[in-house]
């Protein structure tokens, strides 16, 4: 029997990624026109696998690619190490590094070494011990974000590089990064840009009026699947690895997860995965949901934890925004249904809930993050 042909938890491979072609066409396109864009989407939505599938398919045509999460740095600094790092690195040579390094970043002083990686080989790593004061990390910063310009003008190629979680500036004193930021990219015709977030509502904000990044260049927010499209990828995805999808099966794993992505993909993933185990050739609706329920039970602790956490007033809030499908939860009606407090009451659970990344607000509806814990909320909550 085939491989598992559906993947979760990591970055999907380019057999793997459903649908997404106007999306990706219109990337590519701006990225390769020097465009500065904005990647708004939810979490679990594609976003980061999106994003380097268009990156793959630039370098194939002798674009510098250059990726890196800004969530993953612990400061400013180690931002900033670890953005000149992958500049440095794209498509150099290991015996140029240095020499590549020091004319690039000559008024910076950078540290460069070669450390051993886990698997043995060296591995290219640079620091900048000399920036100590607020004064030294500007002129650093400076001088960064200026790389992608002089690494394009100098290789004489275009440049695509993407900044994924870029909300996280924020907490390196965002303000400052915005104005620095803006003020390098700017001018940097051969580079293209893509400011990737999956905080929707920090991200929004960073393009009004009185920001640095307002009317930068387009803005791509990104939308759900249509679930048509999304069930027939699944069901043609079941049936080309071996196993015969019953009638109404894609849909019904796309209703079940809240045509999420991330979700889609992992009950998909984990039903065929119960078919293998099984040596069943033909996938039944009836299949879905035992492999849902198990998925259930292998939870449940961790769902029963994160419960446990919230108060009463959260509590009760969640549950009805499950059993009213995130509509009208401030409502007179579903607060007097659901015997919950007032409105300013409810409104504040709901932003609490947000806040432990347990609910997102979908347009007029709120909706859970996990489509597993949705599910166990209303089988298991009372």
């Amino acid at each position: 029997m085939a491989d598992n042909p559906f993947v979760y938890g990591e970055i999907v491979t380019a057999a793997a990624f459903a649908d997404r072609e106007i999306e990706r066409d219109r990337l590519s396109r701006d990225l390769l026109a020097g465009q500065k864009v904005f990647l708004i989407s939810p979490r679990r939505y594609g976003k980061s696998s999106l994003v380097r599938h268009v990156l793959r398919g630039l370098a194939k045509q002798g674009v510098l690619t250059v990726e890196v999460t800004v969530a993953s740095s612990s400061s400013y600094v180690g931002f900033l190490e670890a953005y000149a790092r992958a500049l440095l690195l794209a498509d150099t040579p290991a015996g140029r590094l240095r020499q590549w390094t020091s004319d690039l970043l000559r008024s910076v002083r950078p540290e460069v070494r070669f450390e051993a990686a886990p698997t043995g080989a060296s591995r290219f790593a640079i620091a900048f011990p000399s920036a100590q004061s607020d004064r030294d990390i500007t002129r650093l910063a400076n001088e960064v974000f200026a790389l992608p310009g002089r690494i394009a003008a100098a290789r004489k190629r275009r440049m695509a590089v993407a900044l994924d979680e870029f909300q996280a500036i924020a907490s390196f004193n965002g303000g400052s990064i915005e104005h620095a930021l803006r003020a390098a990219v700017q001018d940097q015709r051969q580079v293209g840009y893509v400011f990737a977030g999956s905080e929707p509502s920090l991200m929004e904000r960073m393009l009004t009026s009185k920001r640095p990044f307002y009317k930068a260049g387009p803005v791509m927010r990104l939308e759900k699947i249509h679930q048509d499209d999304f069930a027939s990828f699944l069901e043609g995805r079941f049936a080309g690895s071996g196993i015969r999808p019953e009638a109404g099966l894609g849909a019904a794993i796309v209703e079940l997860a809240g045509n999420v992505p991330y979700d889609v993909q992992r009950l998909a993933h984990e039903l065929w995965d119960d078919m293998r185990a099984a040596g069943r050739k033909t996938a039944t609706l009836d299949d879905l949901h035992a492999t849902l329920s198990r998925l259930l039970q292998e939870h449940g602790p961790m769902f029963e934890e994160a419960w446990q956490r919230l108060t009463l007033a959260q509590r009760a809030t969640l549950r009805a925004l499950v059993l009213e499908q995130g509509r009208e939860v401030l409502s007179a009606d579903v607060r007097a249904r659901h015997r919950l407090a007032g409105a300013s009451s409810v409104q504040s659970s709901l932003a609490g809930l947000v806040k432990a990344d347990l609910v997102t607000k979908d347009g007029p509806r709120y909706t859970m993050v996990d489509s597993l814990l949705r599910e166990w909320v209303a089988r298991q909550t009372y």
